[in-house]
């Protein structure tokens, strides 16, 4: 379900979020050790874009369900954040306008937000970039927005076919953001440090030489389809 329950417009003040060091570990380890690590899951798409290069960030989500063109319900959320969220933003439908800028990004960071991911448009880019603030949206854009709509905050809400409920985990870097169900996220970072673990020895023997294409087992199923290795034609 998205949004809050018989169509309600709600701003929810308390919600159960991860451990924050938790939440933390899991973004060091990075977006797509994440996304593989956990099953190909929780990837909200390549038109995610990260705004400020080298940006990585790891975080509790604060979820806005808004309208297209309204940033209301942002301001609305500014409140009910804390020390170490992420402030997600969905809309009832597809937005480009520039939902987001510095101004609200100020406010943000005095309360210790970590970023923001918004399925929509920014505005003030070189602003938020010398802020040194965080974002991942979809367009950036001068588009402006007015305050006139109810939405919700802190219910379920879906970006790129993933759901997203209060307090879940949220992974952000260059490669992209990964949300991460708050019930998993121990899960999550064991199977992330596992996988670092896994990649650090694989690196060690393609340094020393070895192919991926043996150890892989890649030859045998290159011969299994047919292909062959000639010296010349």
């Amino acid at each position: 379900m998205i949004g809050a329950p018989n169509n309600r417009h709600v701003v929810v003040r308390s919600i159960d979020r991860a451990d924050l060091d938790t939440a933390t570990e899991i973004g060091a380890t990075g977006s797509a050790t994440v996304h593989e690590a956990i099953g190909r899951r929780g990837y909200l798409g390549a038109d995610i874009v990260a705004r400020l290069p080298g940006a990585r960030i790891g975080g509790t989500a604060v979820t806005v369900l808004s309208h297209p063109g309204d940033n209301l319900m942002i301001h609305a959320a500014v409140e009910v954040c804390g020390d170490g969220d992420v402030l997600v933003v969905a809309n009832t439908a597809p937005s480009t306008h520039g939902m987001f800028g510095d101004l609200l990004a100020t406010s943000l960071q005095v309360r210790g937000v970590r970023g923001l991911v918004i399925d929509a448009g920014i505005r003030d880019l070189a602003d938020l970039n010398q802020l040194g603030f965080p974002v991942w949206s979809r367009h950036v854009s001068c588009q402006g927005t007015v305050k006139a709509t109810a939405g919700s905050v802190n219910v379920p809400v879906s970006i790129g076919g993933v759901a997203i409920d209060p307090g879940d985990v949220i992974c952000a870097d260059d490669d992209g953001v990964v949300a991460v169900p708050r019930l998993e996220a121990d899960w999550a970072l064991e199977k992330s440090l596992a996988r670092i673990a896994n990649e650090a020895a694989t690196r060690a023997r393609l340094e020393a030489g070895e192919l991926g294409l043996d150890f892989y087992g890649l030859r045998a199923k290159l011969e299994e389809l047919g292909v062959e290795w000639v010296d010349r034609l």
